[in-house]
Protein backbone atom coordinates (compact mmCIF):
# COMPACT_ATOMS: atom_id res chain seq x y z
CA UNK A 1 0.00 0.00 0.00
CA UNK A 2 1.55 3.49 -0.89
CA UNK A 3 1.66 5.94 1.39
CA UNK A 4 -0.56 8.87 0.58
CA UNK A 5 0.33 12.53 -0.40
CA UNK A 6 -1.43 13.77 2.73
CA UNK A 7 1.01 11.83 4.82
CA UNK A 8 3.97 13.56 3.40
CA UNK A 9 1.92 16.91 3.97
CA UNK A 10 1.44 15.85 7.27
CA UNK A 11 5.08 15.33 8.40
CA UNK A 12 6.02 18.77 6.69
CA UNK A 13 2.97 20.85 8.44
CA UNK A 14 4.41 19.22 11.77
CA UNK A 15 7.83 20.61 11.58
CA UNK A 16 9.64 17.77 11.02
CA UNK A 17 11.64 18.64 7.83
CA UNK A 18 12.29 16.68 4.30
CA UNK A 19 15.24 15.11 6.19
CA UNK A 20 12.35 12.96 8.44
CA UNK A 21 9.62 12.75 5.74
CA UNK A 22 12.61 11.49 2.95
CA UNK A 23 13.47 8.58 5.61
CA UNK A 24 10.31 7.45 5.09
CA UNK A 25 10.42 6.20 1.15
CA UNK A 26 7.27 4.75 -0.62
CA UNK A 27 7.84 1.03 -0.19
CA UNK A 28 5.70 -1.60 -1.53
CA UNK A 29 4.07 -3.42 1.54
CA UNK A 30 4.56 -7.11 -0.27
CA UNK A 31 8.82 -5.64 -0.10
CA UNK A 32 8.07 -4.29 3.49
CA UNK A 33 7.05 -8.08 4.32
CA UNK A 34 9.94 -10.09 2.38
CA UNK A 35 13.12 -7.40 4.14
CA UNK A 36 11.06 -8.20 7.63
CA UNK A 37 11.87 -12.08 7.49
CA UNK A 38 14.27 -12.96 9.28
CA UNK A 39 14.22 -9.41 11.53
CA UNK A 40 14.02 -8.89 15.38
CA UNK A 41 12.09 -6.16 16.59
CA UNK A 42 13.05 -5.03 20.15
CA UNK A 43 9.73 -3.30 21.80
CA UNK A 44 9.98 -1.20 24.26
CA UNK A 45 6.59 -1.30 26.51
CA UNK A 46 5.12 -1.07 29.86
CA UNK A 47 5.92 -4.50 31.35
CA UNK A 48 3.88 -4.25 34.38
CA UNK A 49 0.73 -6.69 33.97
CA UNK A 50 0.89 -9.87 33.64
CA UNK A 51 -1.74 -9.91 31.08
CA UNK A 52 -0.26 -7.67 28.44
CA UNK A 53 3.00 -9.13 28.97
CA UNK A 54 1.21 -12.96 27.78
CA UNK A 55 -0.50 -10.96 24.87
CA UNK A 56 2.55 -9.90 23.48
CA UNK A 57 3.88 -13.15 23.71
CA UNK A 58 0.82 -14.48 21.51
CA UNK A 59 1.62 -11.63 19.03
CA UNK A 60 5.22 -12.62 19.37
CA UNK A 61 4.55 -16.21 18.32
CA UNK A 62 1.98 -15.47 15.41
CA UNK A 63 4.78 -13.29 14.27
CA UNK A 64 7.71 -15.43 14.08
CA UNK A 65 4.89 -18.38 12.08
CA UNK A 66 3.45 -15.53 9.58
CA UNK A 67 5.91 -13.35 8.73
CA UNK A 68 9.75 -14.85 10.15
CA UNK A 69 9.65 -11.89 12.58
CA UNK A 70 11.42 -12.44 16.14
CA UNK A 71 9.35 -9.57 18.59
CA UNK A 72 11.38 -8.99 21.71
CA UNK A 73 9.59 -7.18 24.66
CA UNK A 74 11.72 -4.78 26.07
CA UNK A 75 9.95 -4.11 29.59
CA UNK A 76 10.37 -0.59 30.93
CA UNK A 77 8.70 0.55 34.05
CA UNK A 78 8.39 4.54 32.31
CA UNK A 79 8.69 5.00 28.01
CA UNK A 80 10.93 8.68 29.36
CA UNK A 81 13.68 5.54 29.81
CA UNK A 82 13.58 4.83 26.40
CA UNK A 83 13.34 8.60 25.34
CA UNK A 84 16.70 9.39 27.11
CA UNK A 85 18.04 6.71 25.65
CA UNK A 86 17.08 7.53 21.94
CA UNK A 87 18.28 11.07 22.71
CA UNK A 88 21.44 9.64 23.72
CA UNK A 89 21.85 7.77 20.50
CA UNK A 90 20.88 11.08 18.79
CA UNK A 91 23.60 12.65 20.78
CA UNK A 92 25.96 10.10 19.79
CA UNK A 93 25.04 10.51 15.77
CA UNK A 94 23.64 6.84 16.01
CA UNK A 95 21.54 7.38 12.90
CA UNK A 96 21.13 3.54 12.10
CA UNK A 97 21.29 0.17 14.27
CA UNK A 98 19.40 1.41 17.41
CA UNK A 99 18.79 -0.18 20.03
CA UNK A 100 15.00 -0.09 19.83
CA UNK A 101 13.01 -0.39 17.05
CA UNK A 102 9.03 -0.03 18.47
CA UNK A 103 7.89 1.69 20.99
CA UNK A 104 4.67 1.79 22.85
CA UNK A 105 3.93 5.32 23.76
CA UNK A 106 1.57 8.55 24.15
CA UNK A 107 1.32 11.76 25.29
CA UNK A 108 3.88 13.72 26.87
CA UNK A 109 6.42 11.11 25.67
CA UNK A 110 5.10 11.27 21.81
CA UNK A 111 5.77 14.86 22.12
CA UNK A 112 8.95 15.25 23.13
CA UNK A 113 10.17 12.39 21.04
CA UNK A 114 8.54 14.30 18.12
CA UNK A 115 10.03 17.18 19.08
CA UNK A 116 13.98 16.17 18.80
CA UNK A 117 13.10 14.24 15.92
CA UNK A 118 13.44 11.01 17.04
CA UNK A 119 10.66 9.36 15.05
CA UNK A 120 10.32 7.36 11.91
CA UNK A 121 7.85 8.54 9.52
CA UNK A 122 5.33 9.28 8.72
CA UNK A 123 3.95 5.80 8.14
CA UNK A 124 0.63 4.98 8.69
CA UNK A 125 -0.84 5.47 5.33
CA UNK A 126 1.76 2.38 4.31
CA UNK A 127 -0.38 -0.05 6.91
CA UNK A 128 -2.31 -2.63 4.58
CA UNK A 129 -4.79 -2.81 8.29
CA UNK A 130 -4.83 0.86 8.28
CA UNK A 131 -8.32 0.66 6.66
CA UNK A 132 -9.64 -0.91 9.66
CA UNK A 133 -9.58 2.13 12.21
CA UNK A 134 -12.17 3.93 13.32
CA UNK A 135 -11.81 7.77 11.89
CA UNK A 136 -14.17 8.94 14.93
CA UNK A 137 -12.28 8.31 17.48
CA UNK A 138 -9.09 11.08 18.73
CA UNK A 139 -6.14 9.44 16.29
CA UNK A 140 -5.31 12.36 14.58
CA UNK A 141 -3.95 14.07 17.94
CA UNK A 142 -2.26 12.50 21.56
CA UNK A 143 -2.52 15.01 24.66
CA UNK A 144 -3.40 18.14 21.68
CA UNK A 145 -0.21 16.86 19.47
CA UNK A 146 -0.98 16.12 16.05
CA UNK A 147 0.03 12.43 15.30
CA UNK A 148 0.76 13.22 11.45
CA UNK A 149 1.74 9.81 11.06
CA UNK A 150 4.29 9.13 13.05
CA UNK A 151 2.47 6.63 15.75
CA UNK A 152 -0.01 3.81 14.89
CA UNK A 153 -3.07 3.74 16.96
CA UNK A 154 -3.26 0.77 19.07
CA UNK A 155 -6.14 0.63 22.18
CA UNK A 156 -8.26 3.14 24.13
CA UNK A 157 -7.71 4.06 27.35
CA UNK A 158 -9.51 5.06 30.24
CA UNK A 159 -8.80 6.64 33.80
CA UNK A 160 -11.57 4.67 35.63
CA UNK A 161 -11.62 2.96 39.41
CA UNK A 162 -12.41 -0.53 40.97
CA UNK A 163 -14.55 -1.16 43.89
CA UNK A 164 -16.08 -4.24 45.61
CA UNK A 165 -19.84 -3.75 45.76
CA UNK A 166 -19.92 -5.93 48.51
CA UNK A 167 -17.71 -4.10 50.57
CA UNK A 168 -18.30 -0.28 49.18
CA UNK A 169 -21.94 -0.60 47.12
CA UNK A 170 -21.82 3.42 46.76
CA UNK A 171 -18.17 4.59 45.66
CA UNK A 172 -17.43 8.09 45.09
CA UNK A 173 -18.51 10.02 42.43
CA UNK A 174 -16.35 12.70 42.25
CA UNK A 175 -12.95 13.89 44.08
CA UNK A 176 -14.95 15.23 47.50
CA UNK A 177 -16.71 12.43 48.04
CA UNK A 178 -13.25 10.82 47.62
CA UNK A 179 -11.60 12.73 50.29
CA UNK A 180 -14.97 12.30 52.17
CA UNK A 181 -14.30 8.21 51.74
CA UNK A 182 -10.24 8.45 52.83
CA UNK A 183 -11.35 10.60 56.29
CA UNK A 184 -14.27 8.19 57.12
CA UNK A 185 -11.96 4.97 56.26
CA UNK A 186 -8.69 6.10 57.28
CA UNK A 187 -5.77 4.24 55.48
CA UNK A 188 -8.52 2.46 52.95
CA UNK A 189 -7.60 5.04 49.66
CA UNK A 190 -4.48 5.74 47.50
CA UNK A 191 -3.32 6.21 44.10
CA UNK A 192 -0.40 5.67 42.35
CA UNK A 193 3.20 7.22 43.34
CA UNK A 194 3.87 9.89 40.43
CA UNK A 195 5.58 9.71 37.52
CA UNK A 196 4.16 6.76 37.39
CA UNK A 197 1.47 6.63 34.48
CA UNK A 198 -1.64 6.08 36.88
CA UNK A 199 -0.59 8.13 39.33
CA UNK A 200 0.04 11.15 37.23
CA UNK A 201 -2.89 10.57 35.73
CA UNK A 202 -4.80 10.75 39.00
CA UNK A 203 -3.50 14.03 39.29
CA UNK A 204 -4.62 15.89 36.36
CA UNK A 205 -8.09 14.21 36.33
CA UNK A 206 -8.22 15.41 40.20
CA UNK A 207 -7.13 19.13 39.07
CA UNK A 208 -9.60 18.76 36.42
CA UNK A 209 -12.34 18.58 38.71
CA UNK A 210 -10.89 20.87 41.55
CA UNK A 211 -9.41 23.64 39.71
CA UNK A 212 -11.43 26.58 38.76
CA UNK A 213 -9.53 27.53 35.71
CA UNK A 214 -9.95 23.61 33.63
CA UNK A 215 -9.46 25.60 30.07
CA UNK A 216 -6.20 26.24 31.18
CA UNK A 217 -4.73 23.19 31.22
CA UNK A 218 -5.43 22.60 27.74
CA UNK A 219 -2.76 25.27 26.25
CA UNK A 220 0.68 24.77 26.82
CA UNK A 221 2.56 26.00 29.79
CA UNK A 222 6.15 26.80 30.68
CA UNK A 223 6.04 26.24 35.00
CA UNK A 224 9.04 28.58 35.46
CA UNK A 225 8.21 31.67 33.30
CA UNK A 226 4.47 31.43 34.23
CA UNK A 227 4.82 30.40 37.42
CA UNK A 228 1.89 32.68 38.90
CA UNK A 229 -0.14 31.02 36.79
CA UNK A 230 0.88 27.39 37.17
CA UNK A 231 0.53 28.40 41.35
CA UNK A 232 -3.20 29.79 40.61
CA UNK A 233 -4.71 27.22 38.33
CA UNK A 234 -3.20 24.36 40.71
CA UNK A 235 -3.67 26.04 44.17
CA UNK A 236 -6.98 23.87 44.57
CA UNK A 237 -4.62 20.42 43.81
CA UNK A 238 -1.99 20.73 46.57
CA UNK A 239 -4.68 21.51 48.97
CA UNK A 240 -6.72 18.67 48.46
CA UNK A 241 -4.20 16.60 48.41
CA UNK A 242 -2.47 18.17 51.62
CA UNK A 243 -6.03 16.69 53.26
CA UNK A 244 -6.19 13.48 51.45
CA UNK A 245 -2.35 12.52 51.90
CA UNK A 246 -2.97 12.36 56.47
CA UNK A 247 -5.53 9.81 55.73
CA UNK A 248 -4.45 7.93 52.61
CA UNK A 249 -2.93 4.38 53.07
CA UNK A 250 0.35 4.47 55.05
CA UNK A 251 -0.39 8.68 55.57
CA UNK A 252 0.78 9.36 52.21
CA UNK A 253 4.72 8.19 53.12
CA UNK A 254 4.09 5.58 50.60
CA UNK A 255 2.21 5.18 47.34
CA UNK A 256 1.57 1.91 45.22
CA UNK A 257 3.91 1.44 42.71
CA UNK A 258 0.91 1.20 40.14
CA UNK A 259 -2.27 -0.28 39.10
CA UNK A 260 -1.32 -3.70 39.70
CA UNK A 261 -0.13 -3.25 43.31
CA UNK A 262 -3.32 -1.09 43.95
CA UNK A 263 -5.76 -4.32 42.60
CA UNK A 264 -3.96 -6.21 44.80
CA UNK A 265 -4.40 -3.86 47.91
CA UNK A 266 -7.94 -4.07 46.65
CA UNK A 267 -8.24 -7.88 46.50
CA UNK A 268 -6.41 -8.07 49.88
CA UNK A 269 -8.78 -5.65 51.27
CA UNK A 270 -6.27 -2.94 52.26
CA UNK A 271 -8.02 -0.84 49.62
CA UNK A 272 -11.62 0.41 49.12
CA UNK A 273 -10.30 1.33 45.37
CA UNK A 274 -8.03 0.68 42.76
CA UNK A 275 -7.01 2.77 39.97
CA UNK A 276 -6.70 1.58 35.92
CA UNK A 277 -6.75 3.15 32.54
CA UNK A 278 -8.47 0.16 31.33
CA UNK A 279 -12.21 0.31 31.49
CA UNK A 280 -12.56 -3.82 31.23
CA UNK A 281 -9.89 -4.40 34.00
CA UNK A 282 -12.52 -5.44 36.62
CA UNK A 283 -13.33 -8.13 34.19
CA UNK A 284 -9.56 -8.95 33.01
CA UNK A 285 -8.57 -9.42 36.70
CA UNK A 286 -11.94 -11.58 37.62
CA UNK A 287 -11.44 -13.57 34.79
CA UNK A 288 -8.04 -14.42 35.54
CA UNK A 289 -8.50 -14.80 39.24
CA UNK A 290 -7.05 -11.54 40.88
CA UNK A 291 -10.15 -9.93 41.88
CA UNK A 292 -13.41 -11.72 43.45
CA UNK A 293 -16.54 -11.76 40.85
CA UNK A 294 -18.20 -8.55 42.67
CA UNK A 295 -15.63 -6.55 41.55
CA UNK A 296 -16.76 -3.97 39.14
CA UNK A 297 -15.17 -0.47 37.17
CA UNK A 298 -16.84 2.75 36.98
CA UNK A 299 -15.50 6.35 36.52
CA UNK A 300 -16.89 9.35 38.40
CA UNK A 301 -19.52 11.76 37.36
CA UNK A 302 -17.24 14.10 35.41
CA UNK A 303 -16.03 11.41 33.18
CA UNK A 304 -12.87 9.39 32.30
CA UNK A 305 -9.71 11.30 31.33
CA UNK A 306 -9.52 9.54 27.93
CA UNK A 307 -6.63 8.69 25.80
CA UNK A 308 -5.32 6.33 22.64
CA UNK A 309 -2.12 4.60 23.14
CA UNK A 310 -0.11 4.30 20.39
CA UNK A 311 3.09 2.64 18.15
CA UNK A 312 5.85 4.24 16.88
CA UNK A 313 9.17 3.73 15.26
CA UNK A 314 12.32 5.28 16.20
CA UNK A 315 14.31 7.05 13.30
CA UNK A 316 17.54 5.31 13.53
CA UNK A 317 15.52 1.85 14.17
CA UNK A 318 17.82 -1.51 13.05
CA UNK A 319 14.52 -2.97 11.93
CA UNK A 320 12.07 -1.14 10.55
CA UNK A 321 10.37 -3.32 8.16
CA UNK A 322 9.86 -5.85 10.85
CA UNK A 323 8.18 -2.88 12.94
CA UNK A 324 5.84 -1.96 10.19
CA UNK A 325 4.84 -5.62 10.05
CA UNK A 326 4.48 -6.01 13.99
CA UNK A 327 2.18 -2.75 14.08
CA UNK A 328 -0.06 -4.05 11.26
CA UNK A 329 -0.20 -7.44 12.70
CA UNK A 330 -1.09 -5.62 16.00
CA UNK A 331 -3.72 -3.51 14.91
CA UNK A 332 -5.40 -6.72 12.30
CA UNK A 333 -8.72 -7.56 13.71
CA UNK A 334 -7.24 -11.12 14.58
CA UNK A 335 -5.04 -9.34 17.09
CA UNK A 336 -7.38 -6.01 18.09
CA UNK A 337 -10.48 -9.27 18.90
CA UNK A 338 -7.88 -10.95 21.09
CA UNK A 339 -6.61 -7.72 23.08
CA UNK A 340 -10.39 -6.43 23.84
CA UNK A 341 -11.29 -9.89 25.23
CA UNK A 342 -11.49 -9.66 29.15
CA UNK A 343 -10.38 -12.62 29.33
CA UNK A 344 -7.01 -12.00 27.42
CA UNK A 345 -6.37 -8.10 28.27
CA UNK A 346 -9.55 -6.04 27.84
CA UNK A 347 -8.02 -3.00 25.95
CA UNK A 348 -10.19 -1.58 23.60
CA UNK A 349 -9.81 -2.13 20.19
CA UNK A 350 -9.54 1.18 18.06
CA UNK A 351 -10.87 -0.52 14.69
CA UNK A 352 -14.66 -0.12 13.45
CA UNK A 353 -16.45 -2.47 15.36
CA UNK A 354 -18.41 -4.07 11.73
CA UNK A 355 -14.10 -4.93 11.58
CA UNK A 356 -14.71 -7.16 14.40
CA UNK A 357 -17.61 -8.84 13.86
CA UNK A 358 -16.66 -11.83 12.39
CA UNK A 359 -13.85 -12.22 15.03
CA UNK A 360 -16.02 -13.25 17.92
CA UNK A 361 -14.70 -10.21 19.90
CA UNK A 362 -17.26 -9.08 23.05
CA UNK A 363 -18.37 -5.77 22.52
CA UNK A 364 -17.20 -3.40 25.37
CA UNK A 365 -18.31 0.28 26.84
CA UNK A 366 -16.53 3.56 27.22
CA UNK A 367 -17.39 5.77 29.52
CA UNK A 368 -17.90 9.89 29.02
CA UNK A 369 -14.46 10.99 27.74
CA UNK A 370 -12.43 13.72 29.24
CA UNK A 371 -9.80 14.52 26.75
CA UNK A 372 -5.98 14.85 28.60
CA UNK A 373 -4.23 18.34 29.14
CA UNK A 374 -1.50 19.43 27.44
CA UNK A 375 1.48 17.19 28.35
CA UNK A 376 3.50 20.83 29.29
CA UNK A 377 1.22 20.70 32.32
CA UNK A 378 2.01 17.19 33.23
CA UNK A 379 5.76 17.43 33.34
CA UNK A 380 5.04 20.68 35.45
CA UNK A 381 2.54 19.07 37.91
CA UNK A 382 5.01 15.96 38.61
CA UNK A 383 7.95 17.94 39.27
CA UNK A 384 5.75 20.21 41.50
CA UNK A 385 4.08 16.71 43.77
CA UNK A 386 7.96 15.67 43.84
CA UNK A 387 8.85 18.82 45.33
CA UNK A 388 5.87 18.39 48.03
CA UNK A 389 5.54 15.33 48.72
CA UNK A 390 8.56 12.81 47.26
CA UNK A 391 10.54 11.54 49.30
Amino acid sequence: MKKTLLGLALALASGLGTAQAASSPEQNWDDIVEQADGQTVYFNAWGGSQEINDYLRWAGRQLQAQYGVSLKHVKVADIAETTQRLLAEKAAGKNQGGSVDLVWINGENFRSMKQSNLLHGPFTQQLPNWQYVDTRLPIDEDFTEPTAGLEAPWGVGQLVFIHDKETLNNPPKNFAELLSLAKAFPGKVSYPQPPEFHGSSFLKAALLELTNEPDSLYTAIDSQTERQRFEQVTAPLWQYLDQLHPVAWQQGKRFPSGTSETIQLLDDQQLLLAITFNPNAANAAIENGNLVDTAQTYAFEQGALSNIHFLAIPWNAQAKAGALVTINFLMSPEAQARKADAKIWGDPSVLKPESLTNSGAQGFSLYKSIPEPHPSWLTAIELEWQKRYGS
